[in-house]
């Protein structure tokens, strides 16, 4: 793997920017890099990532206009509306509040799935440390979340036993609710993980044998499972914020109630 890896030009020029930068910041706390490059790949193109959009979303702010919309202010709209008809559908009128995170998540993914895709960059999911972060992001959220309707007691009530099941059961059900929580961070993290860090070994190994035309049907491949995997994110944040704010309902085996979300559309 190593032998098939080579320097990006990015990631150096980021390093040549601010790598002096982050190197006396870091050893300020008493932090010591070792290596060349202060900043890894995974951050240099998470860093570009956050810059373009941000750049974007500038742009696009500044030209906003309700009577003659761009075709990109269009497909962002779309984007936006078909996001908040996953919460509509999941959580109900509520979920719009989840907007923000949910639709962050979706877009920084999907990007990030797609510049491995892009000869000179990689993508920043290729990386433990970025899909980890991702997960941990998402669970704390919708653990906060379910704590700030709930209260802590309430809280750990939910974990305890469902409604109108017996006290006694919480000792059986507590611990599976906690492992299966837990376990949540790693189901999130390594599927995203796996699947792009695979994809990009395979357009590498197949690149490197014949440039140009072996990866291209796995480079076709990968504009499809990219996107899926960040809709898969996003609907399973979704779906965890959901089960975090059930009060009333009883929940199945995934830790959310179903059918509330369209209960909430027809209430509204």
């Amino acid at each position: 793997m190593e032998k098939l890896e080579h320097p990006l030009w990015i990631v150096q020029l980021v390093n040549l920017l601010l790598g002096p930068l982050v190197r006396r910041i870091g050893e300020a706390f008493g932090h010591h890099f070792t290596g060349h490059d202060v900043i890894p790949p995974y951050m240099a193109m998470v860093l570009l990532i956050v810059v373009g959009v941000t750049a974007l979303c500038l742009f696009v702010r500044s030209r906003l206009s309700v009577e003659d919309p761009s075709t990109l202010q269009i497909v962002m709209e779309d984007l936006v509306s078909a996001v908040r008809g996953l919460l509509d559908e999941w959580i109900g009128p509520e979920g719009h509040q989840f907007l923000p995170l949910v639709g962050t998540l979706g877009i920084f993914i999907l990007i990030s799935n797609y510049m491995g895709l892009i000869p000179g960059l990689m993508s920043p999911t290729s990386s433990i440390n970025v899909t980890l972060g991702c997960a941990l992001t998402s669970w704390v959220y919708y653990h906060f979340q379910g704590i700030r309707k709930q209260g802590i007691v309430g809280y750990i009530k939910h974990f305890w036993a469902p409604p109108g099941a017996p006290f006694w059961i919480g000792f059986l059900m507590f611990p599976i609710e906690i492992i299966s929580h837990t376990s949540r961070v790693l189901s999130l993290s390594l599927r995203l993980f796996g699947n792009i860090f695979g994809e990009e070994l395979v357009i590498m190994v197949r690149f490197s044998l014949i440039p140009f035309v072996v990866p291209l049907p796995m480079m076709f491949l990968g504009l499809v499972t990219g996107a899926l995997q960040a809709f898969i994110f996003m609907l399973l944040s979704i779906i965890y914020l959901q089960g975090a704010g059930a009060v009333e309902h009883h929940e199945d085996e995934h830790g959310h109630d179903a059918s509330s979300g369209h209960e909430a559309r027809a209430a509204a």
